[in-house]
């Protein structure tokens, strides 16, 4: 598992510079470089690709910046701000479609599953300031968490391990650990119960977004 996510947001944002109401960026030239090469090399070398050849489809998110664990699987469709920004354990998976917004670092745990269509959003603005200015934070998902399908993680949230988003929720605030979770916004439904057999890695696979 990787466990070191964090960035400096000194590396990322222009303080004091950005105005988004006139149109001022809000990130480096180098940041906006890197994500325009990015997403054009995702386009051209990824975004075809079929499911199986996940393991190509890593070796492009590490020449950009992204740390990924042991079998982490990125789907061709999957949207990517800045790889730079994200961190995935073993095994861990974004699903068909995720938005993966990740304006600060987006980290997921080992056997974490994000499901088809779901948004991993780690940036916002302050609404109380006449110049909107842009606030990120960091979204961290805990090992063997669920987010899924169309749900919605906001800034600064943290997914407890083993904890549960069900469809369409949205969290804005930490979840529980153990716990399901479900509604807009998402409150705690009942504890999740895995049997000893559905805790390992043969079995993990039963949440994933599938082939």
């Amino acid at each position: 598992m990787i466990r070191d996510g964090r960035m400096r947001d000194a590396e990322i944002l222009e303080a004091g510079q950005a105005s988004p109401r006139t149109g001022g960026a809000s990130f480096t030239r180098r940041s906006r470089l890197e994500r325009a090469l990015f997403g054009l090399c995702w386009t051209v070398l990824a975004a075809w690709t079929p499911p199986p050849l996940r393991a190509w489809r890593r070796l492009i998110l590490r020449a950009f910046g992204a740390r990924l664990g042991k079998g982490a699987n990125v789907y061709a469709s999957v949207r990517i701000w800045h790889p730079r920004l994200l961190v995935m354990g073993d095994h861990a998976t974004l699903g068909r479609r995720v938005n993966c917004y990740n304006q600060a670092t987006i980290t997921l745990g080992d056997f974490a599953v994000v499901s088809q269509d779901a948004t991993l959003c780690a940036g916002t603005h302050d609404y109380e300031d006449p110049a909107f200015q842009l606030r990120t934070q960091p979204v961290v998902l805990g090992a063997h968490c669920w987010i899924a399908a169309e749900a919605f993680v906001g800034p600064g949230v943290e997914v407890g391990a083993y904890a549960v988003l069900g469809a369409r929720g949205v969290a804005m605030r930490d979840l529980a650990p153990g716990v399901v979770h479900a509604g807009n916004p998402a409150v705690a439904i009942k504890r999740r119960r895995l049997s000893p057999a559905r805790t390992g890695p043969s079995r993990s696979g039963s949440c994933r977004a599938s082939d």
